[in-house]
């Protein structure tokens, strides 16, 4: 399996850079263009592109600042 990362973006998407597959409940993958360096996930739950970012959280005034906190051990 590949690696890649997932990056949080303040009040926005999750972002991916490929090579990533994304798919839906009955297993089957999204088109995602050759040529795009990364892919944009939505995290809002309004993009009418889901499960793509259309841009719709930045109307909706989406509140998503999470951080990485140290674990606590």
């Amino acid at each position: 399996m590949a690696d890649f990362t997932i990056h949080c973006r303040e009040n926005g998407p999750f972002v991916v850079e490929p090579p990533v597959t994304v798919v839906d409940h009955l297993g089957d993958a999204f088109a995602i263009p050759s040529n795009k360096p990364k892919i944009a996930l939505c995290r809002c739950g309004q993009s009418k592109k889901r499960p793509f970012c259309d841009g719709t959280h930045k109307q909706l005034n989406f509140l998503a600042q999470e951080t990485a906190a140290e674990s606590e051990t």
